[in-house]
């Protein structure tokens, strides 16, 4: 284990609820907010990493960490261990024989699936209200940044020029928040590249800026005349929960901005 950070709360363990352990960005967000400090062992190693987490570097600081191998998850006596469905067959089979409890979760391609897991988190967690009310919070978040003006075309250009897909859960709060996918329309599928040239050849209504490349800064970028630029955080491109909201808040911002 690496990066172990003591908790204050842990003085206040309620030992009737698991104990826990997350290898995955996305769900180390979620489980800072439906599980009890001390319930949280540890989260993966990318949520120290200000590229790739997806909560802020504050509250992912006060846990400790792991590199995500079974021998770090033993040594802190988990009861149950949250990864990807990809995990390995031998590692999962590893955690079963140690009675470490592997719960699940898939890649969250729209909002109806981080409801789903963000309900199967809480319940996991013994928290299932908790669940709830951050289901509340996103839907809320959601309802804000709804628009009824006509929608707008828009392309989130992430590092290395590509772009997400029609069934990524960044385009499902695209359609929620006033904007259509501009690649999507284009025949672009998930992680397609888009070159600088094909942008400015026909460029959307918004280029959200979601990396800092050279081509993404290109000073051709500025005689778009009618394409609005703006920047959009990576972190909030790929994970549910509680980064539904902040998105939603961004996109609404930026729709704002424009009319």
């Amino acid at each position: 284990m690496i990066g172990c950070v003591d908790m204050d709360s842990d003085e206040s363990a309620n030992p009737d609820l698991p104990t826990i352990v997350s290898l995955n960005p996305c769900t180390d967000a979620i489980l800072a907010e439906v599980a009890d400090p001390s319930q949280l062992l540890a989260l993966s190693h990318y949520s120290h990493d200000p590229k790739a987490t997806s909560m802020d570097l504050t509250v992912a600081r006060r846990f400790a960490l792991t590199g995500g191998t079974v021998e770090e998850v033993v040594a802190l006596n988990a009861d149950i261990v949250v990864g990807s469905t990809y995990m390995p067959v031998a590692t999962r089979n590893a955690f079963q024989r140690l009675d470490i409890k592997v719960e699940a979760v898939g890649v969250t391609n729209n909002v109806q699936d981080s409801r789903d897991q963000i309900t199967q988190l809480a319940k996991a967690a013994g928290h299932p209200e908790r669940g709830v009310a951050l289901i509340k919070r996103i839907d809320e978040a959601l309802a804000n940044a709804a628009s009824d003006t006509k929608p707008l075309t828009a392309v989130v250009w992430q590092q290395g020029g590509i772009v997400p897909g029609e069934g990524a859960l960044i385009s499902d709060l695209l359609r929620r928040t006033g904007f259509t996918s501009h690649s999507a329309a284009r025949g672009l599928g998930q992680a397609d590249y888009l070159p600088l040239e094909a942008m400015l050849a026909d460029p959307p209504d918004v280029i959200l800026t979601a990396g800092s490349e050279r081509a993404q800064r290109h000073p051709a970028l500025a005689g778009l005349g009618r394409a609005h630029r703006a920047d959009f955080d990576p972190s909030l491109v790929f994970c549910g929960g509680p980064t539904i909201a902040k998105a939603a808040q961004r996109l609404a911002e930026i729709k704002a901005g424009m009319e």
